[in-house]
């Protein structure tokens, strides 16, 4: 029995309480002498890519290029426990969905493909080919290739989303719903309409040579931890680090190294953030008003007076459009309204412009605490213009960074898996392989979930990924799966997703990253494109029982010769080297040429960045400055008229320490000093007191919203946090069901994840709103 303990963390982050949980996760693996020597392989140019985030390489030699978190993916996909047909045939799906996540990820690897029996409600064998014919007679039975969904997870590799991609453009749709849809969409979105791409502008010598680092809602320590190696750099040479982040996360305030032999034996730590504020859910965007605004009035009093303005007015004339537009929304927007919606002060936004200010080389970096709100696309191009303003882009040490998430979410993007096809794209799949594919734009997560459920698409197949996990709104989610005539899911390891069955349902078992792969030619390598647009390959190092498994490349091949044939390429010659498959990614995506051997290089190679080097891919031909005014409210309008009267709070969800998007390696929460338990709500200490609640009180949840469908969550803890009034935050998937399916960003089609209207109400008020409800 798990203890539940509830204590606020006294230590750094990192150090000590890192290397113990790492040890402890070898130990849970039953496999520690090998996996010892797995992290020794991991991001190491001979070796495998982490299967964890997608924070970068430094080419500088060391033994040790590997986090907490990333030990906990190596180890968890490493085990020697194997979910076998034995398994399956003991366990009915019935059963198997009233447990949790983590008791489902912790029975092993998949090992075998498997079948849903709906008559006996079991999983059972099934071979291969059966599997491949099986897929192809009900994609091939469809009336239009529309009615197919195929997701893809960001784990998968280049070669992997390069030939998923193709085959389903040969079958005829542009229905990639993909896990950037639910993360970093708005990034894309943003950036490209401002800079003319879809990516950060920078690279790891940036942040080697940057005089301040903006940090906008992420937590590195827990969500992408190697970063943490160099923002601490960053802090001992004296950069000057600002955080806006609504909690206050162990890792932004203060990091013990554990490469660093002194301070571990010192049990010090070194300090993070210059200045750590804590601005509302959703209040990003004021923030940012607020220093723009300080900014223009520093500028203009600064012109009044005969002096060189603050503004980088050459950059400005040659490189950007649309100034002076958005300088006089600036100086239009009220103080009142900044300070009011960020719930920051205006001392508090002074001193973080004042920061910038006296900086001459700036980075910006985000994550999903800004793109997963209705206004995320509005607050990412905000901070586009306030780095455009100084000239902070295309410049050492300077520049824009979307923080992505797994490994190689960025990569599958530049490989083509994008519901809006690029014309280019396009023009070069017709020239290398004969055939014209789809132009015309295909479902994202959010739609397709709406086809599924409305029976206009009839097959999902997911590359990867926890779909119904992941996926907001977790009831209608499952439902619209359900109906599906086949589900498919292509996976190293059981998650819930395999238990939403369609009528028909497949587990195609797959290699891992830490994997041998061995095909006709011989072992073979894959590659990633981490968040830096530096492409490296991985090759697994782990000779061990894979049992019936395929690789994803192998699988997608075996899926697109049962339904095309051979066309418009042969897939086992693919299969058999995957040189073949870089020959043509060559071909097809701009920035790959010499692409095998280019990877021959230790580290890899930079696909570069036009922003960077202030060539803007825009309509106008410049960096654009967008005009948006502040949202009325971070959350619907028809929400917020009720909010201050009625008791409404905005709840965002987000992970554990122990957690990686949906996978849950262990039930604590470290640094945030919660052991045991993944059902609690952390509150303002005067919250919880309004509402006649005592710390550690059980509460449930109620969101507020415009239709009928009562979406509710019970069972929550009640725990004290540093967290400003109004806002509340709790983990996923547990408060997934909890966010309208039809409440997304702006332009972004991404869930508002951190910006839900709900009730928090007692246990026992929650029962009795049941019972009145159902009589």
């Amino acid at each position: 029995m798990v203890k539940k303990k509830i204590e606020k963390y006294q230590h750094a982050a990192g150090g000590w309480g890192a290397l113990a949980s790492t040890a402890r996760h070898l130990i849970k693996s039953e496999n520690v002498a090998k996996n010892i020597r797995n992290l020794l392989k991991t991001n190491q140019n001979i070796g495998f890519d982490c299967p964890g985030c997608a924070w970068g390489d430094e080419l500088q030699h060391s033994h040790f290029k590997f986090c907490e978190n990333g030990a906990k993916a190596v180890n968890w996909e490493a085990t020697k426990k194997r979910v076998t047909a034995e398994f399956f045939a003991k366990h009915p799906v019935s059963w198997l969905k009233k447990q949790d996540g983590y008791f489902l990820e912790y029975q092993g690897r998949l090992s075998q493909p498997m079948v849903y029996n709906a008559d006996t409600d079991h999983y059972q064998p099934i071979s291969w080919k059966e599997a491949f014919e099986l897929v192809a007679e009900e994609l091939n039975a469809l009336e239009s290739p529309d009615q197919a969904e195929f997701y893809t997870s960001g784990r998968a590799s280049n070669e992997a989303a390069f030939m998923y991609q193709l085959f389903v453009r040969k079958f005829g749709t542009n229905n990639f719903p993909d896990c950037s849809n639910m993360c970093h969409e708005a990034s894309g979105v943003a950036l490209n309409q401002s800079i003319g791409i879809g990516k950060g502008t920078v690279t790891l010598e940036d942040f080697e040579n940057a005089d301040a680092i903006f940090i906008f809602g992420q937590n590195p320590a827990t969500n992408h931890p190697r970063m943490m190696d160099t923002l601490y750099k960053a802090s001992k040479r004296g950069a000057s680090i600002v955080s806006f982040n609504t909690l206050k996360e162990r890792g932004l305030e203060r990091f013990s190294n554990p490469q660093n032999k002194l301070e571990m034996i010192k049990r010090g730590s070194t300090p993070i953030s210059s200045l750590y504020l804590t601005p509302k859910l959703g209040g990003d965007m004021a923030a940012v008003r607020g220093m723009v605004k300080y900014t223009l009035e520093q500028h203009k009093e600064k012109v009044a007076n005969g002096e060189q303005g603050i503004f980088d007015e050459q950059f400005l004339a040659e490189h950007c459009d649309g100034v002076q537009q958005y300088l006089e929304v600036v100086a239009q927007t009220s103080w009142d309204k900044i300070e009011a919606q960020s719930g920051l002060s205006r001392t508090q936004i002074e001193q973080a412009a004042k920061l910038h200010l006296k900086s001459q080389k700036v980075i910006c970096t985000w994550a999903m605490g800004v793109t997963q709100h209705k206004h995320s696309v509005q607050t990412i191009q905000e901070i586009v213009n306030f780095q455009l303003l100084r000239g902070q882009i295309g410049k050492l040490g300077a520049g824009l960074c979307p923080v992505r998430g797994h490994s190689n979410v960025q990569g599958d993007r530049t490989m083509g898996i994008h519901e809006k096809p690029n014309p280019t794209l396009l023009k070069n799949i017709e020239n290398a392989f004969g055939f014209t594919p789809p132009a015309h734009e295909g479902h994202n997560v959010v739609q397709a979930i709406q086809a599924m459920n409305e029976g206009k698409s009839k097959v999902f197949i997911g590359l990867g990924g926890n779909f119904s996990a992941a996926t907001p709104d977790t009831e209608l989610t499952e439902k619209a799966m359900s109906s599906c005539n086949l589900t498919v899911h292509i996976a190293t390891k059981l998650n819930r997703s395999h238990l939403v069955t369609g009528k028909k349902a497949l587990i195609l078992p797959c290699l891992g990253r830490t994997d041998i792969d061995i095909q006709k030619s011989g072992p073979q390598k894959v590659t990633v494109e981490d968040s830096f647009s530096m492409v490296h390959s991985s090759a697994g190092v782990i000779d061990s029982d894979t049992g019936d498994m395929k690789s994803e490349v192998a699988i997608i091949a075996g899926i697109a010769q049962a339904t095309l044939g051979n066309t418009p390429v042969n897939w086992d010659e693919l299969t058999d080297d995957y040189d073949n498959i870089r020959d043509y990614i060559e071909k097809v995506i701009p920035g790959f040429n010499d692409f095998n051997r280019k990877l021959q290089q230790p580290g890899g190679f930079y696909l570069g960045n036009s922003a960077a080097e202030l060539k803007w891919n825009t309509k106008n031909g410049k960096a654009t400055f967008y005009s948006h005014s502040l949202p009325d409210s971070v959350i619907p309008k028809i929400v917020s008229d009720q909010q201050e009267s009625s008791g409404i709070y905005v709840l965002q969800t987000t992970r554990t320490h122990d957690q990686y998007n949906t996978t849950v390696y262990g039930m604590d929460d470290r640094y945030r000093g919660i052991y045991g338990i993944r059902k609690v709500l952390l509150m303002n200490k005067d919250d919880i007191e309004a509402l006649g609640l005592k710390h550690e009180d059980t509460v449930a949840m109620r969101t507020v919203w415009h239709d009928d469908q009562e979406r509710k969550v019970t069972g929550f803890t009640v725990v004290e946090y540093d967290i400003p009034r109004g806002n509340i935050t709790a983990y996923y998937p547990e408060t997934n069901p909890l966010v309208p399916l039809d409440s997304y960003g702006d332009m972004s089609w991404t869930p508002t994840s951190k910006s839900i209207a709900v009730e928090v109400l007692k246990d026992n008020e929650s029962n009795q709103l049941d019972i009145k409800t159902k009589s």
